[in-house]
């Protein structure tokens, strides 16, 4: 099963959403924080100082995909996946030149905003407009697997290179090769789809009549008091995931394991974020993705209780695991979700306004599991303290699961 939807592939609309799913890796903080050593040190910042410089960037660049999301709705979204691209590969460059801390800050903004939320955006949007219903969940799946690819690959190219060049010369080749591999790929592409792929009126046909071109605007979602009810359970995953991998240095020391324990462990983590991808996939396409929330957070939860209650060195790759899973789920649910219950024709500005409620929330967890540190809350208590929560959000899943399964025209 697993190989014959990897087959499916070789489809123009799915390579280019796996491919724009993995340029976005040069914006995601797993990538930027393998040079955080050599711009410390070249800008002579701290710890503290330049996550708080990082996450400033994060939180103005969500402000601003607030806005530039929408552009989604109303573009051709290759020749928009293009333009973020050039944009991206000249952002690239910038931060490869940066001699000042304006400069330095602005390079991490559009990275973070071009890179992390732009393209990956573009490229979900893409996959939700082009495939009907019961294919849907499948093409997120697929793209989505450029995630787990870029984490697989790019930490070990990028520790390679840092032995042989300066960060400044990765980053001017990093620009280089979007320009050069990136963007005529998204180009050759982008020729190829089916002519009805460019038009998401014609390529996603309604689910019955009573959803014929009904979709909700960004302000009548806003008020629909589902959406509120929603949304504290959905930001849990990357609030917590976010703060969690940012500290897993510290996580390491206090548990007295080692880094290769750690490293060893990262494989399982994105061969369970891959597998569970395509099985949330595979349910969302004969359900519904509404029938996942009721517990797609419940690994993560585990994963937290073990954490928090032992020191044996199988907890880490067991929570590992149990992470992924959530990860991977939480993923194609939030990408699958507003189609569900909002409608497509406004998806772009719809899912730019959750995203960004994503991205602040990613934003502070890092400051604010680092300041409970700093206060004498350890990250176990913490853990009891979040897997609590999560209990509590998927209770309240499961009670609002039979409201949202039932269709609603928009407010008037």
């Amino acid at each position: 099963m697993l190989i014959k939807k990897l087959l499916l592939i070789t489809t123009p609309e799915l390579c280019l959403g796996v491919l724009l799913i993995f340029s976005s890796s040069i914006g995601q903080t797993f990538f930027i924080s393998l040079f955080s050593g050599e711009i410390r040190n070249e800008f002579n910042l701290s710890h503290g100082t330049f996550g708080i410089f990082y996450s400033i960037a994060t939180l103005m660049s969500a402000i601003v995909f607030f806005w530039l999301g929408k552009f989604a709705d109303h573009f051709n979204l290759t020749h928009l996946a293009l333009i973020t691209l050039g944009i991206l590969s000249g952002f690239s460059f910038l931060i490869s030149s940066a001699e000042s801390f304006f400069i330095l800050f602005l390079s991490l903004l559009g990275l973070r905003l071009f890179g992390q939320s732009m393209v990956s955006h573009i490229a979900v949007t893409a996959m939700a407009r082009w495939h009907k219903k019961k294919k849907r969940g499948q093409a997120l799946s697929i793209a989505l697997i450029g995630h787990p690819i870029g984490e697989a690959l790019l930490p070990s190219l990028i520790t390679f290179f840092l032995l042989q060049f300066t960060w400044r010369e990765i980053w001017v080749s990093i620009s280089v090769c979007v320009l050069i591999i990136f963007l005529p790929l998204v180009y050759w592409l982008g020729r190829h789809l089916k002519p009805q792929s460019l038009d998401s009126n014609i390529s996603v046909l309604p689910e019955s009549k009573k959803r014929l071109n009904i979709s909700w605007n960004r302000s009548q979602v806003l008020k629909d008091l589902r959406f509120y009810q929603i949304i504290p359970g959905l930001i849990a995953s990357p609030f917590i995931v976010t703060g969690f991998f940012f500290h897993q240095i510290h996580l390491t020391e206090i548990k007295s394991w080692s880094i290769s324990l750690l490293a060893s462990s990262y494989p399982l983590f994105a061969l369970s974020v891959v597998g569970a991808t395509f099985a949330a996939g595979w349910i969302i396409d004969r359900f519904s993705a509404v029938h996942l929330l009721r517990i797609f957070l419940l690994p993560l939860a585990f994963g937290l209780i073990i954490l928090a209650s032992t020191d044996k060195t199988n907890a880490l790759p067991i929570s590992m695991i149990l992470i992924g899973a959530s990860v991977g789920i939480a993923t194609i649910v939030i990408s699958a979700l507003w189609v569900e219950l909002y409608g497509i024709d406004y998806l772009g500005s719809i899912r730019s306004m959750c995203f960004s409620l994503v991205v602040l929330s990613t934003s502070i967890s890092p400051a604010l599991m680092g300041l409970l540190i700093d206060i004498g809350i350890t990250l176990e208590v913490q853990f009891i303290i979040f897997a609590i929560y999560i209990l509590i959000c998927s209770i309240s899943f499961a009670i609002l699961t039979p409201n949202l399964l039932v269709f609603r025209n928009p407010p008037s």
